[in-house]
């Protein structure tokens, strides 16, 4: 019988229940089924909150398939008790349940630490407020961690000022702070504004609060892509043929490497040569076309795979779950140092290029803001400035006084 060990893990600033085994998928998929178990990229193993219930959780999931080494988590355990509950209570104390929604935990008795930041007792109350308000909204993920981070920021420099004293001229000042002292860049500065305006005026009801603070213009930046040269050495230095599917559906479809990572066999319509991108940005639903080329490919990919892919199309060895992005951007990272290309892209710019080279092959930009699923068009036309199909035929006037012979070298 296999044997997996369960021992203490402090993960995401909260005690938890690791699990440690060899890689076993029936192992996996027991934990998946039975325990809602999560894995940690950092820790290598599944974790749970350290309590009875997922402990139990564990033992039940693991009847018949394997035996539970808990000697670490017993000893911790006891050692915990053995300590006494005065210790834990200094470190763990909940705040009061008034304009708190989320625990935060003391550090001194001036100062709370909520989500890893160390926030004064007078602001105690913002960030649990803000994350409620986010989530009763359905705001994203992606979108709640920047808004807490930012607005984390300004708590951090008020200290033992009240944030819901201030005024449009007070956030005027620190918004002048963070350009000139922390000199942050246009587009975290607008983060940061958004951050604030939906604190002041989504969470305190202040209406209009923000119609007086200027935001910063933000650069023109023009899309960072890769020629068709570049792109064949690119695919050509994989060896993978799992990692080569990926960046082929990337570029092949012109997605977006969170859309790699949460593509689901199901969402590969092979009788209408579609891909379904489902709750993309902005929780936006979209299809894309199926490349009949990426098609074999995909099925190539799936026919060799062991174990085979079960929901996702690109599922992670150790967990049987979505691959995890940073994964995919690590692999596109490495496939460009091995082909020896310098320019300073990531994988979106296989994204980029996709929409290059369509424009560059006569493709309407109106079907390729679809495809790409931008909102406004206007997004799309940053590909004009990029695509050579119409400056190969501008011919500089240097040129013509060159061959007027009006010039010599």
């Amino acid at each position: 019988m296999e044997k997996i060990i369960v021992k203490p893990l402090y993960h995401r600033e909260q005690e938890c229940i690791g699990i440690y085994f060899e890689n076993q998928t029936k192992i996996n998929g027991a934990l998946r089924k039975h325990t809602n178990a999560r894995w940690s990229q950092t820790n290598k193993c599944w974790y749970l909150p350290l309590n009875k219930e997922a402990y139990n959780k564990i033992a039940f999931a693991m009847r018949g398939l394997a035996e539970i080494d808990n000697a670490a988590l017993r000893q911790y355990l006891l050692e915990k008790k053995k300590k006494g509950m005065e210790a834990e209570s200094k470190a763990t104390k909940v705040l009061p349940a008034k304009n708190n929604p989320t625990p935060a935990k003391w550090i001194n008795q001036r100062t709370v630490v909520y989500k890893g930041a160390g926030i004064s007792l007078v602001n105690a109350h913002v960030l649990p407020a803000m994350e409620q308000r986010l989530k009763l909204k359905a705001y994203s993920r992606s979108t709640m961690k920047t808004y807490l981070n930012e607005m984390s920021q300004l708590l951090q420099v008020l200290k033992d000022i009240s944030a819901d004293e201030l005024t449009p001229a007070h956030l005027k000042r620190y918004l002048v702070y963070c350009y000139e002292k922390l000199h942050l860049k246009e587009n975290t500065l607008h983060s940061r504004i958004n951050a604030m305006k939906f604190y002041y005026e989504q969470v305190l009801g202040r209406e209009k609060f923000f119609w007086d603070i200027p935001r910063p213009k933000k650069p023109l930046l023009l899309p960072r892509l890769l020629n068709e040269t570049e792109i064949a050495k690119l695919f050509n230095a994989l060896t993978n043929k799992k990692h080569k599917a990926m960046l082929f559906t990337a570029y092949s479809s012109g997605l977006r490497v969170s859309e790699v990572a949460t593509l689901k066999l199901k969402d590969i319509d092979s009788q209408r040569m579609q891909i379904l991108i489902s709750r993309a940005k902005g929780k936006k639903d979209r299809y894309v076309n199926l490349s009949p080329v990426l098609l074999d490919i995909l099925r190539n990919y799936i026919k060799g795979s062991k174990p085979r892919p079960t929901e996702y199309l690109f599922e992670s060895d150790q967990t049987n779950t979505a691959y995890p992005v940073r994964t995919i951007q690590q692999i596109f990272s490495t496939a460009k140092d091995k082909a020896g290309i310098k320019k300073d892209v990531g994988i979106h710019s296989l994204r980029h290029s996709f929409a290059t080279h369509l424009l560059e092959k006569g493709t309407d930009i109106r079907y390729i803001k679809d495809l790409l699923g931008h909102f406004d068009i206007r997004t799309t036309e940053r590909y004009l400035h990029v695509s050579k199909k119409q400056l190969v035929n501008i011919v500089s006037p240097f040129d013509d006084l060159w061959k007027k012979e009006a010039i010599d070298w």
